[in-house]
């Protein structure tokens, strides 16, 4: 590839492989000033491969790459941001210990006298904070105190808050809200507007249409192909990137409801899980919106055992007495699973190969005289690799090595060994790719099927609407309403997820009132 006039950022021939991977095979790519190029493919395809290259965390097998004419080759990612080139991962890394404003401005804290200046850098933190909608948060707040949506925010408002030439962003939106992309999205204008070239990975395609200039597709570590944005549907890239045709999206479990698997009555901890209720039934999928902060995750870990709460029971499976679960020991004996939002941190072991992350959660059946019985792990691992899709080398390849997509996949593995009866998906799409998307929406659909009760937390409103029965709502904490499949619609949905921070005539919210 040879560099056009108004290239900013040249990569060519670019080759990486790791332990039994061939990541990349020979990429071109260019980025020019003041353009939004889209990087998509499947997991695996080698989007955040590349991307880490140009942004100096990894190092390339073979290849050349140059920087505004003049050859580049980064020795870290501390070099490529002392030549203005910013990568924003999708994997969070924040320092959990530290405040807001302090990951903001980790390596550029304001000092007086020798002492960093806390009104300073809370001043500036608050203007980089409001530029991705976090005005409601105290720079002073622990990182750690923050879900994942929010710690992603956060993650965002530092990558934007410095100035640089080129910006990766990597999966920024997984757990945003619509009005927090459309606000992400201005942000992406204004460094536009400035010269800034930003490099942007997403799995979701209308989006990447919308605010893309070119999309180039990625699979299995070579380019497919390179297109305007303006000139593709969203269809022929899914086409590029998959190498099929997916058919309908709309996967909603079909036949009537179950039994009763899981009644909530009076759950409350705080103020993000305000005396909630609800039912959930076998052969269902019930999803779980609202916006960032809703307590959406906040109620199922407390259902799972994960956070004691305060008041309120849990009944399961038609039983007049409440069940006792006071950690999550407790609700996978009753046969409840949950999918933590948090791989990384909450549902893996990265240092353990795939096979011991998909048998660990239900070790006692492959065990015989306290001894694992290692041919049938190796069995039971590979088989749900090959269902599920997991792109590794063989089972025995350690998860932190695979891709956030792939790593996803494991978790579900090993909650479907498990063979729970109640199973919690928060965010289980969230960096994944539409092929396997697509996949997991029919597995939720084949495990209803089975008679399971299926709870899917969700940021992504059409996905919900797309596989489940029934959706509940919350708003600040409370279920603010639950909504049939038959009868809902997205206005009516999203009037419901505000309805808890809308002000009354009296200065109270609508619960408060």
């Amino acid at each position: 590839m040879s560099p056009t006039a108004d290239s900013l950022l040249l990569a060519s021939c670019i080759a990486k492989s790791f332990p039994g991977v061939q990541a990349l095979r020979s990429v071109d790519f260019d980025l020019r000033a003041g353009e939004v190029h889209a990087l998509v493919g499947e997991n695996g395809a080698g989007k955040s491969t590349l991307t880490r290259i140009l942004a100096g965390i990894e190092s390339p097998d073979a290849g050349r790459m140059a920087l505004g004419g003049q050859a580049y080759s980064p020795r870290s990612r501390a070099d490529a941001e002392a030549h203005g080139v910013r990568m924003v991962m999708q994997e969070l890394n924040l320092v959990a210990n530290l405040t807001v404003a302090e990951n903001i401005f980790i390596e550029r804290m304001p000092s007086r006298l020798g002492f960093i200046d806390y009104r300073r850098l809370h001043e500036s933190a608050r203007d980089a904070m409001a530029k991705v909608g976090l005005e409601d948060v105290d720079p002073a707040t622990p990182v750690k105190s923050l879900g994942v949506g929010r710690q992603q925010m956060v993650e965002i408002a530092a990558g934007l808050s410095r100035r640089c030439r080129v910006l990766a962003l990597d999966e920024p939106t997984a757990s945003l809200t619509d009005s927090e992309v459309e606000r992400l999205f201005s942000q992406i204008r204004r460094l536009q507007a400035e010269g800034v070239g930003i490099i942007y990975i997403s799995h979701r395609i209308e989006e990447v249409l919308s605010i893309a200039d070119r999309v180039t597709v990625l699979r299995d570590g070579q380019i497919v192909g390179v297109r305007t944005a303006k000139d593709v549907a969203p269809e022929d890239v899914i086409r590029m990137m998959v190498g099929r045709d997916l058919g309908d999206e709309c996967l909603a479990p079909v036949g009537g409801r179950g039994a009763l698997a899981l009644r909530v009555v009076g759950l409350t901890r705080g103020e993000r899980v305000r005396d909630v209720s609800f039912e959930a039934y076998r052969g269902e999928v019930l999803g779980v919106a609202g916006l960032m902060g809703s307590g959406r995750t906040e109620t199922v870990r407390a259902v799972f055992g994960a956070d004691v709460p305060e008041a309120g029971e849990v009944y399961l499976y038609g039983d007049e007495e409440p069940a006792r679960i006071r950690r999550p020991r407790d609700a996978v004996r009753r046969g409840i699973a949950l999918l933590t939002e948090d791989r990384k941190e909450q549902g893996l072991f990265l240092s353990l190969p795939v096979r011991a992350n998909v048998s660990i959660a239900k070790l006692a059946a492959l065990s015989r005289l306290g001894w694992i019985r290692a041919a049938r792990e190796r069995h039971i691992a590979c088989e749900y690799a090959r269902s599920l899709g997991i792109k590794c080398s063989s089972v025995e390849q350690t998860v932190g090595h695979l891709s956030g997509g792939n790593q996803q996949k494991v978790v579900i593995a090993k909650w479907l060994h498990r063979d729970c009866d109640i199973l919690i998906f928060d965010e289980p799409t969230r960096g994944i790719d539409i092929g396997a998307r697509f996949e997991i929406h029919r597995m939720l659909r084949d495990l209803a099927a089975r008679g399971k009760a299926i709870l899917l937390v969700s940021s992504d409103l059409k996905e919900l609407m797309a596989v489940c029965n029934r959706i509940l709502v919350m708003s600040a904490g409370r279920v603010a309403g639950t909504f049939q499949r038959d009868s809902w619609s997205q206005e009516a949905i999203m009037k419901a997820a505000f309805s808890g921070y809308v002000q009354t005539s009296g200065g109270a919210t609508a619960h408060e009132r």
